[in-house]
């Protein structure tokens, strides 16, 4: 295999364990809100931000440890017959399939940078124009700039009204890495057959 594949497989791999072994630790956060949650409602007036803010908590917990949870194998698989195969014969049915995984990914991820785009205030049909337009206005007038062409903040409906970008751009950016962990599964499938373990 290239060097540079090789390379890419390891920064990946090693990025997605950094931010993995992170995200592992927002159980504790999400127990935490949940325990102050009941205290609160129990013993003093309710907390208006414990449910949603557990809510955010359990979505950047699944999402960033997704590609943690491919690279390490734990992720959940139908091997009725996958099981029983040898390790060669398992990297060409991931090789495989791998590409109807990325189908559905970069489907999620587009998804996922329009309604990001939507929560900072465009409305239009093209989020990548929006992106691109954004970044322009920011390397060429600065950071006031980027925030003109930026438009209505969208905020929750509930009372708390907590602003919702922060929780869809880390939806983006766990969808990217999880694109990034497939590809490098995908190399390190396609060492596989050659005999080479990336």
């Amino acid at each position: 295999m290239p060097k540079v594949i090789r390379g890419y497989v390891r920064f990946v791999d090693a990025m997605n364990r950094i931010i993995g072994r992170f995200a592992m630790y927002g159980i504790f956060a999400l127990v935490g809100v949940l325990l102050w949650s009941s205290i609160s409602k129990t013993f003093f007036t309710p907390s208006l931000w414990t449910l949603e803010t557990a809510q955010f908590i359990m979505v950047a917990y699944y999402i960033l440890g997704g590609p943690y949870s491919i690279q390490m194998g734990s992720n959940v698989r139908m091997d009725l017959f996958y099981g029983g195969w040898t390790p060669k014969q398992k990297a060409w049915m991931d090789g495989f399939t791998v590409f109807f995984l990325l189908f559905y990914l970069g489907v999620l991820l587009y998804g996922a940078l329009g309604s990001l785009a939507y929560s900072i205030g465009y409305f239009g049909m093209e989020p990548l124009v929006f992106y691109k337009d954004l970044i322009v206005s920011f390397f060429t007038g600065g950071p006031d700039a980027a925030v003109e062409q930026m438009g209505y903040l969208e905020r929750s409906s509930t009372a708390w009204r907590p602003y919702i970008w922060p929780i869809k751009l880390t939806l983006a950016l766990g969808v990217f890495l999880m694109i990034l962990q497939v590809l490098a599964e995908f190399f390190r499938d396609i060492g596989r057959i050659r005999g080479v373990e990336l």
